[in-house]
């Protein structure tokens, strides 16, 4: 294993074995003790019968593993190591533009950038093709115009826009621009030592360095793509608040697996209110929200007892004290604590967590560590820097007209961490080939014989099947350990829930309320003069929300 790592750092299971025994290692992972006795069927023709994915947001591939290997480790690695990266400075940046570049470099804590960068369409065209409209510089999304930065057909990206997005973003986010030591971040990533959850189980497992999300743009459209290989011609989540929802119509994987007379179930982590999965196909899934949304622990429970479905799906806490990775959001919300002290450690715990449950599940008549595979990735890059260009795409339907701001969907958005962990996936491998969010629906559509494509996109996906490419499992005391770094307590005086809601918190609130009342919730109304804390925002947003989706209340 690589010296310079975690994931060397720690012995494997093997190791601890013949140092302590197996009944240390019983004790010390809930469920392993009972593995070695129901010993399950190891057979490679089931080792996709049970699919999780557990969904992050918001970070490239340089962000978290461009610094996985360094060159000669493996035999092929996309990553920063060794590698000359800049992007330029705008000459109309007030601070730092005689530096004329920004080399990339090694975050400095566990909470950047912040604040969050631009992640729209009009963002992401800036990022990847350095172009920026003169009438779109320092302006907020709301009054941007067409075409919205974005290139001529034949342009090929230059990934050295980040920069200039950055610093223009942090502008109409602030008010004033920001300093060299704002902006630079953005040409910032992480180590393997700061992020060991992560870094351990891409060693540990398989990593693939050119996988890619669907859209140049934001959360909703991404995630809609991955579970239906289109988003109806929907680039951004909102305006309009009723786009996916209301009108995002596409056929989704759930109701492939339903016809089949498979299972499925989303589980959100608390104390989400709603989940995201379920906003975005609303259209198609609202009959299900009581029955197939529920938390996270219920699915320790049925990794434990064997009982989990042919696909789950995992959503972090998106909300406010969020574990999804996602950089820090609560800049401008007064009074909504949404920013854990870092969403990375938090989402690196829930991480180690799914992974453990999966380790020592033991049935030997259902889901075990045998028969399921867990792929762990990121909904979309976010505007952190990442230095592959994004490949062309086809059009989910070549006969549709543009779509929302003119975009044709024959582009993919940026490349993005994606790991594959199987007892049937050699340690440190490195999947070059180019893979897409797609690749999911390919590979249960193999799987499960689940039909025709679904769209374009999906049928030019690979599958991901023949990554697990071992003739004998490996056991899991053979897997990699996992240690994530302590997760601090959230201060919430750091954004005190007593304080009044800023008039972006007022705005926020008023559309998830408005957001949940579209969808047949009964929700207060809000005065406009109200004077609403953070506590009673969060506390009307959640009883709307478990209104919704029942499945997802419990104590928290």
């Amino acid at each position: 294993m690589d010296k310079r790592t975690p994931a060397s750092k720690r012995i494997t299971r093997r190791k601890f074995t013949n140092s302590i025994g197996a009944a240390a290692i019983g004790a010390a992972i809930p469920g392993f003790a009972k593995a070695q006795i129901a010993k399950p069927r190891a057979d490679r023709q089931n080792a996709l019968d049970h699919v999780v994915v557990i969904m992050f947001e918001n970070r490239s591939f340089d962000n978290l593993l461009g610094r996985l290997y360094a060159p000669g480790e493996v035999a092929s690695f996309d990553g920063v190591i060794g590698k000359e990266l800049k992007n330029p400075i705008p000459p109309w940046a007030e601070h730092g533009a005689d530096r004329k570049f920004v080399h990339y470099g090694i975050a400095s804590n566990m909470n950047t950038p912040h604040p969050d960068p631009g992640e729209e369409y009009p963002h992401i065209n800036t990022d990847l093709f350095g172009l920026l409209d003169p009438k779109n510089r320092l302006m907020p999304l709301a009054k941007m115009v067409a075409p919205y930065n974005a290139p001529e057909p034949s342009r090929q990206p230059t990934m050295d826009g980040f920069v200039t997005d950055y610093i223009s973003a942090f502008t109409a986010e602030k008010g004033r621009q920001p300093t060299y030591e704002e902006y630079s971040q953005i040409m910032a990533g992480y180590t393997a030592d700061q992020m060991p959850v992560t870094s351990t189980l891409a060693q540990g497992f398989a990593t693939f360095d050119h996988w890619f999300c669907e859209v140049p743009s934001q959360t909703f459209t991404n995630r809609s793509f991955f579970h239906a290989a289109s988003a109806s011609g929907f680039i951004l989540n909102a305006p309009p608040a009723s786009a996916f929802p209301i009108h995002n119509t596409a056929e989704t994987l759930f109701e492939r697996l339903e016809a089949k007379g498979l299972t499925w179930r989303v589980y959100c982590d608390k104390p989400s209110p709603a989940s995201f999965t379920g906003i975005i196909h609303a259209s198609r899934l609202r009959s299900r929200f009581a029955t197939n949304f529920v938390t996270v622990d219920d699915f320790l429970e049925d990794a434990r007892n064997g009982r989990l479905p042919a696909y789950a799906f995992i959503e972090p806490n998106m909300w406010h004290g969020h574990n999804d990775m996602h950089p820090p959001v609560s800049a401008l919300l007064h009074g909504l604590p949404f920013d854990e002290p870092s969403s990375l450690l938090g989402g690196e715990a829930l991480l180690a967590k799914v992974y453990d449950a999966i380790r020592s599940s033991s049935s030997s008549n259902g889901s075990n560590y045998l028969n399921t595979f867990l792929l762990v990735t990121f909904d979309e890059a976010g505007g952190t820097y990442d230095h592959v260009a994004p490949p062309p795409a086809p059009p989910p339907d070549p006969a549709a007209p543009a779509g929302q701001m003119g975009f044709t969907f024959n582009r993919s958005g940026q490349r993005v961490p994606a790991i594959a962990i199987s007892a049937w996936i050699p340690q440190r491998s490195v999947v070059n080939q180019e893979y897409r969010h797609t690749s999911l629906i390919r590979t249960m559509r193999e799987r499960w014989s689940l039909g025709p494509p679904l769209t374009a996109r999906d049928a030019i996906a690979p599958d991901i099947g023949p990554v697990l490419s071992l003739r004998r499992p490996r056991p899991p005391e053979d897997w990699p350990e996992v240690m994530p770094r302590p997760v601090p307590a959230f201060n919430t005086a750091l954004l005190p829930p007593n304080q009044p809601l800023s008039v972006l918190g007022k705005a926020l609130l008023g559309a998830v309320l408005e957001f949940e009342k579209m969808l047949g919730v009964k929700v207060p109304a809000m005065p406009k003069e109200a004077n609403l804390t953070g506590a009673q925002a969060i506390a009307l947003m959640r009883d709307a929300g478990f209104k919704l989706f029942p499945g997802l209340r419990g104590e928290t």
